[in-house]
């Protein structure tokens, strides 16, 4: 697509292309869809949850071929508004049987919307394995036998050869997705990840090794003048904050900021427990890292903040530096919950996750899960296979990782996740695990922040923390209007979670969200008001659009994903924390346990600030009004 061929539309951002791919049949075919269907829903995780909800019968097996992949762009996407290369990718979750909705930097976005599409839909399952490609409106479903069981870089690499073309996109799968671990990701490139809810088995089931994108075309923007003047407002007036403009850069996510966050008891360490972790926060921090094996940082598509760390070492492990490096979640993940201060082999097994494409944050916290039931007995070396799953031991954490993308030994049982593995495990196991609906939570103390708790029950993913809050409730706390008069956790926040409180998280949760919607980067944009996203909007669309109209396309969207969650089975018994969370830290920073009296209430009144009745469900005047079905 070209704004020449395209000029006749007025307005800018969608190419109004779907493309649909029926992987059981090999048909291919394309759809459009008007202005009105992208106001309503915009893109990425609203356009997902749309089609998910419409599309995918109730009670369909999230590993066969009823369920459907939907990769999914935003008006933003592939435009020159700085921070705007994400995509967005969902589907029926084979980890909590609900929606999971997910997206990932790199360039694979930017490539499919100037390929001339909008949304990737792919339902069905070949018989043996394809990749997919697409070359503008050249689109072929291709054998991918002999790709098969490599590794994702290679992967990249045998596609990209045998199209002869360096500059192909490719979103794909490795080894954990094939073998179906229902938390296996889909990797952009070799370090990018969609990474949550099992995104990458559901590809796996489908026998779809990778999507391979390559576009010529360039999409209309309605107004250029208006994407320079925000890019200038975001770059010298909301980046001017020390950690977005100095920090990122340097360091990426989880720099020498770590120290501090040790300090007032908010990193995740011994499996959730606490404990005091200064000396081994100080070996696997970003600042450590870079002065170790640091090389020059990467950034994604539109984006000058180039925060992708890019890590190299020999010994004692080979580190490829082609598998980026380790951000905040995995440096917690597979570092500080399990007690891991050899930074080679926190990074090694960061960059194993990505070959394999599993989710750091699900290893690490089923590893962290499975220490301790070592250490408490319930796991033996019998049942490891003589493998000494002890908090600190790195090594072991290396081999654990491999073991469960390829399903073999004590991998077999941690491939499942800390949720079924504990069912099976028994004798108290289920009191370890910590997730909700079965997704492992990111790498931030809940228990320092009730609100924060709660996005984790609320959130459609589960314990997803990306569209929750965080400098929000504290700024408001302190009566703070202006983010960048606060740093990230200058201050521990004492906070209760009463219905005031709770009602500045739904708003902020929706701003987050919205993060999602339009597909634009969670660090970049930390702390924005309504107003930009509405401006980016009218920027690049040319639409109208208040504060009003995005609150409620985000409360339309964020029901729409409710209402595919209560299709599927779920209901309000599966919005609760994990029983750690209601106990207090048993070293370290003295952070208190949750009460769980408070966080049902906070829940309940959640519901209804949503329109949603007590147990969760959207009412039927709700869904009228927000006019999710018209």
């Amino acid at each position: 697509m070209t704004e020449e061929t395209k000029s006749e539309q007025p307005w800018g951002g969608m190419t109004c292309r779907i493309l649909r791919v029926d992987l059981s049949s090999g048909e291919v075919s394309k759809e459009e869809r008007d202005e009105r269907y992208y106001r309503k829903w915009v893109g990425g995780s609203g356009i997902i949850s749309q089609i998910l909800l419409t599309e995918v019968p109730a009670g369909a097996d999230p590993l066969g071929p009823d369920n459907k992949l939907v990769f999914a762009l935003s008006p933003v996407t592939g435009t020159p508004v700085y921070a705007s290369g994400r995509n967005g990718v969902g589907a029926k979750s084979p980890l909590s049987g609900g929606i999971a909705l997910c997206q990932s930097g790199e360039h694979w976005g930017s490539e499919f919307k100037k390929a001339g599409y909008d949304v990737l839909i792919i339902e069905g399952r070949s018989e043996k394995p394809v990749y997919l490609s697409i070359e503008d409106d050249d689109v072929t479903i291709r054998d991918a036998g002999a790709l098969w069981g490599l590794m994702t870089k290679e992967t990249q690499t045998a596609v990209r050869e045998e199209l002869g073309d360096k500059r192909v996109r490719v979103a794909m799968i490795g080894p954990g997705g094939e073998n179906l671990v229902p938390f296996a990701c889909i990797m952009h490139g070799p370090f990018d990840a969609a990474g949550r809810g099992g995104l990458g088995a559901v590809m796996g089931s489908k026998n779809l090794k990778a999507v391979a994108v390559r576009g010529t075309g360039r999409p209309r923007i309605f107004d250029r003048e208006a994407v320079k003047a925000f890019n200038k407002w975001l770059t010298q007036d909301h980046w001017s904050h020390f950690w977005i403009q100095q920090v990122l850069p340097e360091f990426g996510t989880g720099g020498p900021e770590m120290e501090g966050m040790e300090a007032i008891g908010h990193l995740p360490v011994h499996n959730w427990r606490g404990g005091p972790f200064t000396e081994g926060v100080r070996s696997v921090h970003g600042g450590a890292l870079k002065d170790k094996m640091g090389l020059p940082q990467e950034g994604c598509f539109g984006c000058p903040l180039r925060c992708k760390k890019r890590l190299q070492s020999g010994a004692p492990y080979f580190i490829d530096p082609d598998y980026g490096g380790p951000e905040y979640e995995a440096m917690c993940a597979l570092g500080t919950n399990l007690e891991v201060d050899d930074p080679e082999a926190m990074v090694k097994a960061n960059e194993l996750c990505n070959a394999y494409s599993l989710d750091v944050i699900s290893v690490g916290n089923t590893i962290s899960f499975a220490m301790e039931c070592f250490e408490k007995g319930l796991l033996t070396l019998e049942d490891t296979g003589g493998l000494e799953l002890r908090f600190g031991n790195g090594p072991a954490v290396v081999e654990c990782v491999g073991l469960i993308a390829r399903r073999e030994g004590i991998g077999a049982l941690l491939s499942l996740g800390s949720a079924e593995a504990a069912k099976r495990i028994g004798r108290g196991a289920e009191a370890l695990s910590v997730e909700v609906k079965s997704v492992h939570p990111g790498m931030h103390e809940p228990r320092l922040n009730p609100a924060f708790a709660l996005g984790f029950m609320v959130n459609p993913n589960g314990a997803d923390h990306c569209a929750n809050v965080h400098d929000d409730i504290l700024a408001a706390e302190h009566g703070i209007k202006d983010f960048n008069q606060v740093g990230f956790y200058d201050t521990v926040p004492t906070l209760d979670i009463g219905p005031r409180k709770v009602a500045l998280f739904k708003v902020g949760h929706i701003r987050e969200f919205l993060n999602d919607v339009l597909l634009t980067c969670h660090l970049a944009y930390v702390g924005v008001t309504y107003k930009q996203p509405a401006d980016i909007l009218s920027a690049v669309a040319g639409w109208d659009v208040g504060s009003a109209e995005l609150i409620r396309t985000a409360e339309r969207i964020l029901t729409a994903a409710r209402l595919f969650n209560v299709k599927h089975g779920l209901s309000a018994d599966d919005d609760r924390l994990p029983p750690r969370f209601f106990e207090d830290k048993t070293d370290g920073p003295f952070v208190a346990a949750l009460d769980r009296e408070k966080m049902e209430k906070a829940k309940k009144y959640y519901y209804m600030l949503m329109g949603w009745d007590e147990n969760g469900v959207p009412t039927p005047e709700r869904v009228d009004e927000l006019y999710i079905y018209d």
